[in-house]
């Protein structure tokens, strides 16, 4: 029989979703890319003597897989990445098909950043990091409106340092 400490930090899925805007960015973002690369594909039908037709074609499935991705993936993604800041962990869920739910107790966080690509500057949007020990890599907080990030950051870093611990 297992027993739990009492004020143990237990896995479980988080509350929060992320700003509505993440889908946008996210959209915009992937269609950029895949936009991007047919485009190449086209300019190489353009000047590449015999080959015309299959850049032309392979433009034409490049634009065509990024409408899909761009239409479905980031609502997708938006229904299924979650976080959560409690006063002894924070929580994340993430994933496509597998899911994966992480919890970084405050006493392991080692620390706690924000990125802000262009993207996430043109959608006012950043992601918040928070990296521990873990061999599973930082966890991470995608598509938080850049003011409430800030907000987050600060709240945790407080919170860390309060912490007893060796965040290790």
């Amino acid at each position: 029989m297992v027993t739990q400490k009492a004020g143990a930090v237990r896995l479980r899925p988080p509350q929060n979703a992320v700003h509505r805007r993440a889908i946008t960015m996210w959209t915009t973002r992937s269609a950029a890319a895949y936009g991007l690369v047919a485009l190449v594909f086209l300019g190489l039908a353009a000047f590449v003597d015999g080959a015309g037709t299959l850049f032309a074609v392979l433009a034409f499935l490049t634009a065509l897989a990024g409408a899909c991705y761009a239409v479905v993936v980031p609502r997708w993604r938006y229904r299924v990445h979650r976080w959560e800041v409690t006063g002894d962990a924070v929580y994340t869920s993430s994933g496509w098909l597998w899911h994966q739910y992480r919890v970084a107790p405050m006493s392991r966080i080692q620390t706690v950043d924000t990125v802000r690509g262009p993207f996430y500057q043109l959608f006012k949007l950043s992601a918040v990091t928070v990296t521990t020990a873990s061999a599973m890599g930082p966890l991470r907080i995608d598509g938080l409106d850049e003011e409430f990030a800030r907000d987050l950051v600060d709240r945790l870093n407080r919170v860390t340092q309060a912490t007893p611990g060796d965040a290790t």
